[in-house]
């Protein structure tokens, strides 16, 4: 097959080498794979990034019902899951943290659909007619559990479903959350999972935007999310497509920041002889 132009969106080389052996293979016998996984992955990250329909994949990439046909399957049979939770924990142990977080911060963002079917709902208080996301992020702002949901529902209803499925993951001992998880679900969550849940809130004397401890990690993770146009509305009829869709996205920000080579490039650094100060010492 000709070559074709890359896209901004295609995988390095360096990215492949970290996502290729974490891609299922073809399966043996029977007829050969007609189009080759990365060039797959390449037209998901496509769609995903530009925002565009899956009809509307360019040409020169593998048929969108290819692409979307193993989209769809690697949702189904847990792949993308199984991808994000093996990145994590190797950006973890590249940051230097354990795999295994030990805290994490709740948070939700409501987003508007668009005229396609599927579960919705109206929240009042962002008068948004759409869904609602419901993250618990590690303190580096990975994402550790989503839950896509209507958007009528309460953030202590969907930080429930948030919390009941990361107790079966991990063995966190602190949450923090803003004022909107107070009451009932701080009892709760020290009940059901034995974990604190720390309400981070404003103080009185506090005006305007103010930085909040723990809680501008959440909300950065939401801004890395907007950048994807796939995700700036929910345009999905499944809620757990909308799931999976975070998660690619999540998969190539983490499969980004470890094929940088800046740890390589740091120990290289601090190899490096220092220079003399004019008393004839290293510098400190």
């Amino acid at each position: 097959m000709a070559e074709r132009r890359a896209y901004p969106t295609d995988l390095s080389d360096a990215e492949w080498a970290i996502l290729g052996p974490l891609v299922p293979a073809p399966k043996g016998g029977g007829r050969p794979a007609e189009h080759d996984r990365r060039e797959i992955c390449n037209g998901i990250r496509y769609v995903l990034r530009s925002g565009g329909a899956w009809r509307l994949l360019p040409h020169d990439l593998p048929p969108w019902q290819t692409v979307y046909g193993y989209f769809w399957t690697w949702r189904r049979d847990g792949t993308w899951e199984r991808i994000h939770e093996l990145l994590r924990g190797a950006v973890r142990e590249q940051a230097g943290r354990d795999p295994q977080p030990s805290a994490g911060i709740v948070d939700s963002q409501s987003v508007k659909m668009t005229d396609q079917r599927g579960e919705r709902g109206y929240d009042a208080g962002k008068k948004i007619m759409g869904r609602k996301r419901h993250l618990l992020v590690d303190t580096l702002g990975l994402i550790l559990v989503v839950v896509v949901l209507a958007a009528q529902i309460q953030d202590r209803d969907g930080a429930k479903m948030v919390l009941l499925r990361a107790k079966r993951r991990f063995r966190l001992r602190l949450v923090w959350a803003d004022g909107g998880y107070r009451g009932r679900l701080v009892r709760w969550t020290a009940a059901t999972c034995g974990w604190v849940l720390q309400i981070v809130k404003r103080t009185d004397a506090q005006r305007g935007f103010v930085v909040l401890p723990k809680r501008w990690i959440v909300e950065r993770t939401f801004g890395w999310l907007n950048k994807w146009r796939r995700l700036s509305k929910d345009y999905e009829v499944l809620p757990q497509t909308s799931e999976a869709l975070i998660q690619v996205a999540m998969i190539t920000l983490m499969v980004r920041r470890l094929a940088r080579p800046r740890r390589a490039v740091h120990q290289a650094a601090q190899a490096l002889p220092r220079p003399l100060s004019a008393a004839g010492t290293r510098a400190a």
